[in-house]
């Protein structure tokens, strides 16, 4: 089940917004997990089970964690910890990654082959994974005191906003709010806001551009020309941006509903003038996590030296590839990047504060946009013909696109560098109140969001399914 279905739309989450209304204080809690388990149980029925027995005994094992006086115990159930659920990581997800590349070294060794069965992925494993962890080192740490109750721990894992595709909630930014939140009717009304504005970003932005990014890039590179791939990779990257921050939209505004504070995740990635600075504003959870939770107990920028400052980078950004997907690609996508993270510190910042703010963004969606084809892409050797046709194709001609595609793009570009602008500060500040609105305010954006909601509904109809990009993830 995906937020931007006709099921969800107008069955699951309308059910689930009377009776959690409805339900008395104390029951608020129960109801969020049962129509969680529900939801995810909905896609993945065989998988909910295992999840749930994984966060079951890790709830246990981290409790026995915090009462264990004994440094060595610690350590080991943090192994433990560590080893189930990483292990659960790298059993669905990588498994067939793993026995595919040992399976081709034996065939280059003239060996037989290893019999397989391919293991299927759950959806939202690797964010499922990434919270039990903060959960396990955070206690460990002595940064907070383990939650008492089971249905508490199994409400912070597998609440059904955040669970498939974040944004990455840590245990310390929630553990308050699991039992003592207030939601008013102002918070209803701006969470309702915030879910219709990243609905609007998936259905009338992301899929338009989405639908034109998948017939350019399934074309074989011998049928395209400079400008087609171009625009291919221009319209993947508007895609991927409107379809992420769209769902972490709604995820922050159904929790807004029910009381939570969830972290923002985007603050307009595409104005970044590097990629040091494109990556504080992209996937804000993820790198703040891997900062956290990887390149500070790596180290960090206190190292004795400037080689192990840029070793500590690409450790980090060659793992965070790996974190998207089981694929060569995208390891050399997260190696791209740190290859510039690594040049950001050598030289590229100063040459690009020299340069002016405007083409230092320039450069640096164009450094994104290059990345973007790996990402996209199955195999190498398809991303180097992709952009063997960007960089050396003929430019003859150019593409052919619908006036709605035409349209979308543009407003998709108008609205990704809008914080360039005062002018479009001021608009973000509109979509995205800091405070609650007027009375006259609220009315208007209930108005302007039941309008949202209802186009669509008639558009998704129309369209059929179309997941969030984030959910094989």
């Amino acid at each position: 089940m995906v937020f931007a279905s006709i099921l969800f739309l107008l069955y699951f989450l309308p059910v689930f917004l009377v009776v959690y209304t409805l339900a008395p204080e104390t029951w608020k809690n129960g109801v969020i997990l049962v129509f969680s388990i529900f939801f995810y149980a909905w896609g993945a029925p065989t998988f909910v089970f295992i999840l749930l027995a994984s966060t079951i005994a890790d709830f246990y094992l981290v409790r026995s964690l915090y009462r264990t006086v004994s440094p060595r115990g610690k350590k080991l159930r943090l192994y433990l910890s560590l080893g189930l659920n990483l292990g659960l990581l790298a059993y669905f997800k990588y498994a067939n990654f793993f026995v595919d590349n040992f399976n081709g070294a034996l065939e280059v060794l003239g060996w037989g082959q290893l019999g397989w069965a391919e293991v299927m992925l759950p959806i939202g494993i690797s964010f499922y994974t990434f919270q039990t962890l903060t959960y396990s080192i955070d206690v460990y740490r002595g940064k907070l005191k383990p939650l008492d109750r089971l249905a508490d721990y199994l409400l912070f894992i597998m609440s059904f906003p955040q669970m498939i595709a974040g944004p990455i909630v840590r245990f310390e930014e929630v553990a308050g709010q699991l039992r003592d939140r207030q939601s008013t009717d102002a918070d209803k009304l701006l969470g309702f806001q915030r879910f219709c504005v990243g609905l609007a970003k998936k259905v009338f932005i992301a899929n338009v551009l989405g639908a034109k990014a998948d017939q350019l890039f399934a074309l074989p590179a011998d049928d395209l020309t400079a400008p087609m791939a171009w625009l291919g990779a221009i319209a993947y990257s508007g895609q991927i941006y409107f379809d992420f921050a769209g769902y972490s939209d709604m995820a922050i505004g159904l929790g807004r509903m029910m009381g939570f504070r969830f972290p923002e995740n985007f603050n307009s990635p595409y104005i970044a003038t590097s990629i040091s600075d494109f990556w504080r504003r992209w996937h804000i959870t993820l790198g703040r996590w891997m900062r956290d939770y990887l390149y500070i107990p790596l180290g960090g920028n206190r190292v004795d030296s400037k080689l192990r400052l840029y070793f500590n980078l690409w450790v980090v950004f060659l793992l965070s590839g790996l974190w998207h997907g089981a694929s060569w690609n995208f390891v050399i996508w997260g190696a791209f990047h740190g290859l510039f993270l690594v040049l950001d510190r050598l030289f590229l910042l100063k040459w690009l504060k020299a340069v002016g703010g405007f083409p230092s963004v320039i450069f640096t969606c164009f450094v994104v946009i290059i990345g973007w084809v790996f990402f996209r892409l199955d195999t190498f050797g398809e991303a180097v013909d992709f952009l063997g046709v960007m960089f050396a194709g003929s430019w003859e001609g150019l593409p052919e696109a619908s006036i709605k595609f035409w349209w979308t793009l543009g407003f998709s570009l108008a609205f990704a560098w809008a914080g360039l602008t005062s002018f479009g500060r001021r608009l973000e500040t509109m979509i995205y109140p800091p405070q609650t609105p007027t009375v006259t305010g609220m009315a208007g954006w209930l108005l302007l969001g039941l309008v949202v909601y209802a186009l669509a509904c008639a558009v998704i109809t129309s369209q059929g399914f179309n997941p969030f990009i984030y959910f094989r993830f």
